[in-house]
């Protein structure tokens, strides 16, 4: 177990507790919220107890809040990144895979692919991309797409909280 490097969790405010950690899931600061209302014990001084109790929350929540945080990622290579309008989250983790170097042809194919996705599935696309390259973020959308919507309903709830573990880990 590891602890947090730049903060103790259990030390902090409700309010310094939710500013902290209010986008470790993407524009949902209710996972944070309720991670605090649960109780500050040591186990949150801990990455894997936090993003254990966090996980375990969205797992719990309604489908509605489920899907309303799977909405609030924003496409990959798409056009939030291209304007800049990511969050410096997101930015940093779609640099590291490489993202902003596509060629035109690889965005085109990112923006195709979104689209489709979006329209089968009716969310957007979400994959944790840290240590992934945009080759191989292609190659996962092409397989992903012929899954079914239950199939990639649960696999983005499932990146969404390996994303929040890389997040935390950056802490």
């Amino acid at each position: 177990m590891s602890r947090f490097q730049t903060l103790t969790p259990s030390t902090l405010s409700r309010e310094a507790f939710v500013e902290a950690f209010a986008d470790i899931y993407e524009h949902s600061p209710w996972v944070a919220e309720k991670a605090f209302d649960l109780g500050q014990d040591d186990r949150v001084d801990e990455i894997d107890g936090l993003h254990q109790r966090m996980a375990d929350l969205l797992l719990s929540a309604s489908h509605e809040a489920q899907l309303a945080l799977i909405n609030a990622h924003p496409d990959l290579a798409g056009k939030a990144a291209v304007r800049g309008e990511l969050t410096e989250a997101s930015t940093s983790e779609q640099a590291g895979a490489g993202i902003h170097e596509c060629t035109a042809e690889e965005f085109a194919r990112f923006t195709e692919l979104n689209d489709a996705y979006k329209a089968k599935f009716g969310f957007p696309f979400i994959m944790a991309v840290k240590g992934s390259n945009r080759h191989q973020i292609l190659a996962a959308f092409e397989e992903r797409i012929h899954n079914s919507p239950e199939a990639e309903f649960s696999r983005a709830l499932a990146e969404i909280n390996k994303i929040a573990l890389f997040r935390l880990q950056q802490m």
